[in-house]
């Protein structure tokens, strides 16, 4: 046993399992991790989980998460750890291009002057505390996202003789929704009124016959010969309440 020499290999040792390298790098990195606060080890936890991504272990992708799991300060319930292949990144998509004189439906709301106020109506006391009510305006001469034509038929001819009680006198159409006692949904609401009054107005419509229009013009003079004939028959009964006058017979 004297002359037996010791024989040291020349290949360094290594780790063969992938479970043993996460082993062995959690503990190193774990004796650094316990020195640095918290804000500091959020920041390096991703970095540190990024670089052991890179190596070509197998599975690797599922251990880093679970080596993330236990040492970032993270709920178990966050969308990264649930779905770490899932894309979590949330964006707005861009507006529809506007095809000529066909309006898209899209309404761009910082054009918009939207107000909200109490509802009316049964709903309890949470009715008495939450602005629920919206209240939407715009000038109609003013938006440049509803094509011109459909613009000139809003503004001109019967549109505004039976909506005038929704423009004010600056100009401003209103539009108002209180339906539900959701302050998004009521907002849903208006804007749906805003676009199904702009296409029914952009449907081009036939023009009227012409007994149509004699049908129409003869409703409206018997309602002003009853509006006159009623009005006369009030002025005569107000008359027969008077007293009699004094007459020297």
């Amino acid at each position: 046993m004297g002359n037996r020499k010791s024989v040291v290999s020349s290949t360094p040792p290594r780790i063969c399992s992938t479970g043993g390298i996460f082993l062995f790098a959690s503990k190193i990195v774990s004796l650094y991790f316990d020195l640095l606060p918290i804000h500091k080890m959020n920041r390096i936890c991703p970095r540190y989980i990024n670089i052991l991504n890179k190596i070509d272990f197998q599975k690797s992708y599922t251990s880093a998460a679970v080596l993330g799991r236990n040492l970032c300060f993270k709920s178990d319930l966050s969308l990264d750890k649930i779905y770490p292949n899932s894309r979590l990144k949330i964006f707005t998509p861009n507006p529809p291009a506007s095809t000529g004189d066909k309006f898209s439906g899209y309404i761009p709301l910082e054009k918009l002057k939207i107000t909200y106020s109490r509802s009316s109506g049964p709903g309890g006391q949470h009715v008495n505390t939450v602005n629920t009510k919206v209240d939407l305006r715009f000038k109609l001469n003013e938006v440049d996202w509803i094509p011109e034509k459909t613009k000139q038929k809003l503004m001109i001819g019967n549109f505004l003789l039976q909506l005038q009680n929704k423009i004010t006198n600056e100009g401003y159409y209103v539009i108002k929704s209180d339906l539900t006692r959701s302050q998004q949904l009521n907002l849903a609401d208006a804007l749906e009124k805003l676009r199904s009054l702009i296409r029914e107005y952009e449907i081009e419509r036939p023009p009227p016959k012409e007994e149509t229009l004699e049908k129409i013009r003869n409703r409206q003079l018997k309602s002003v010969r009853e509006r006159l004939f009623l009005k006369r028959q009030r002025s005569q009964t107000k008359m027969d309440r008077q007293s009699p006058s004094n007459v020297d017979f």
